[in-house]
């Protein structure tokens, strides 16, 4: 499993819309095969900071089942006209615990 992480940036005062936007793009991510979990956040000292942690199979689950399809376009549509700039994506992985 492979935890993906965006940190987007919001142009302040839209930060509603940014929300509501999301609400209907994320019917595009939901159901992506590979997808195991989709959550966003949103910043309490800055509001327009938003965190959306996704949790995959693999990072090719991402790249292929979802960055490199239709449904990545229609996402990046709905809620893109809300960005500040480019979101900063990276993939993580746990580190195991020894216990």
């Amino acid at each position: 499993m492979v935890l993906e992480v965006a940190l987007i940036d919001v142009t302040p005062g839209q930060e509603a819309e940014f929300a509501a936007a999301y609400q209907t793009a994320v019917t595009e991510l939901i159901d992506v095969e590979g997808c195991r979990s989709v959550r966003m956040t949103q910043g309490i000292e800055t509001p327009s900071r938003f965190v959306l942690l996704v949790e995959w199979d693999s990072v090719e689950a991402h790249e292929q089942n979802f960055r490199a399809t239709d449904r990545f376009g229609r996402w990046r549509a709905t809620i893109g006209p809300f960005f500040a700039g480019p979101p900063h994506v990276e993939h993580f992985r746990d580190v195991p615990t020894s216990a």
